[in-house]
């Protein structure tokens, strides 16, 4: 069973299982909180000890703010990004023209001006990344409204250092994080669908997760791939 804590802007995922102790995780690369309780544990006890490892729980999501998610790169032939999910191998090629991205086979042909440094090529690559969710979207967006019977405003595309995405249930407006063109192509649904049921549902409860689970049964699992990176926890007695 899966239930929610919601903090203003910080959601908590309790998972109900059959243990003592309280196991509190801090889930990179955004931060995402889980705690695994023992299943007769009330959720206001839950809440309380959440409340005193606050100052725990956002040092690690500091933390993880400044690593970056992958090795630094240095934008040169042979080097490995992805796409989609899946792996290309960069082919850097300088030309007194226009920048240029195409996908060949395997590679990944970078073109730009000779003498482009790092900073300037990744600009590229992450406009590049940016037109192709951009694409990708008003399909998704069409193919989900008349489902959970809403209407979406404005899609806004950046690059986001703590969240995937988000909603602003109001103006019916999302954000969709520039990197979700490296993952595959189900986990960019995922987000969509899970920011449009927050014109639904704006927070993290049991309705939300219960909604979540009617439109999207697998959500789970490819929340879960999103985030499919090594964990920082606490166990705790209480």
């Amino acid at each position: 069973m899966v239930e929610q804590i919601d903090l203003g802007n910080l959601q908590i995922e309790v998972l109900r299982k059959k243990i003592k102790n309280l196991h509190l995780s801090v889930l990179p690369p955004l931060g995402r909180v889980r705690i695994a309780a023992p299943g007769h544990m009330n959720l206001d006890t839950i809440r309380v000890f959440v409340i005193s490892r606050l100052s725990w729980i956002k040092a690690q999501q500091r933390k993880m703010q400044v690593q970056q998610r992958e090795a630094p790169r240095e934008y040169v032939d042979r080097e490995s990004h992805y796409v989609w999910g899946r792996r290309y191998l960069l082919k850097r090629v300088e030309l007194e023209a226009a920048s240029a991205i195409e996908l060949k086979h395997s590679k990944l042909v970078l073109q730009v001006r000779p003498g482009t440094n790092e900073l300037r090529s990744r600009e590229i690559l992450d406009a590049w990344y940016r037109e192709q969710i951009r694409a990708a979207v008003p399909e998704l967006i069409a193919k989900w409204e008349p489902v959970l019977g809403v209407k979406v405003g404005r899609v806004f595309v950046q690059r986001m250092k703590t969240r995937w995405g988000s909603c602003n249930p109001a103006t019916g407006a999302i954000r969709l994080n520039t990197d979700l063109a490296k993952k595959p192509a189900e986990c960019l649904e995922y987000i969509v669908v899970h920011e449009m049921t927050h014109l639904l549902e704006p927070s993290h409860n049991a309705r939300f997760v219960s909604l979540m689970a009617l439109f999207m049964p697998q959500w789970q699992h490819l929340r879960d791939e999103l985030n499919a990176l090594p964990v920082r926890h606490e166990d705790w007695g209480y």
